[in-house]
């Protein structure tokens, strides 16, 4: 018993120390400050921090929890909504921060289209997305 709730305690710091590193990083690339500037909201920055973290934190540990919220299929959608637009805007913030789609565009050579090909990007995710669940491979 003792073994299982050692086991138990090193799984869920070493959770931490992976999502504590993964907001680092985060913090770190200057993401919230852009966020916050894109926002018009650069007061907020430590507040925006915080969240960060207290979300990694909340996320590790309802990814452990085993249990359900009965909130039914009109909470999934709401859920999935939120969760799409957080995750969208902080992908749009990274992406500006790192200015990837310049480097890349610059590299290949790319002078036309550049729309269609972030457009044809984002209808691959979305359809990706929507066959990993659909299939059920988690």
């Amino acid at each position: 018993m003792w073994q299982q709730i050692i086991m138990g305690i090193i799984g869920l710091c070493a959770g931490f120390a992976i999502a504590s590193g993964a907001v680092a990083l985060v913090i770190g690339l200057g993401i919230i400050p852009r966020y916050a500037g894109v926002t018009k909201t650069p007061e907020h920055i430590l507040w925006y921090e915080d969240c960060c973290m207290l979300g990694t934190i909340l996320g590790t540990l309802a990814y452990l929890w085993k249990g359900s919220i009965p909130l039914g299929v009109p909470g999934l959608v709401l859920y999935g909504v939120f969760a799409g637009i957080f995750l969208g805007s902080w992908i749009i913030a990274l992406g500006e921060v790192v200015d990837i789609f310049a480097i890349l565009t610059r590299r290949i050579g790319l002078t036309r289209g550049l729309p269609w090909v972030i457009l044809a990007m984002a209808a691959g995710k979305v359809l990706a997305s929507l066959l990993y669940f659909a299939k059920g491979w988690w």
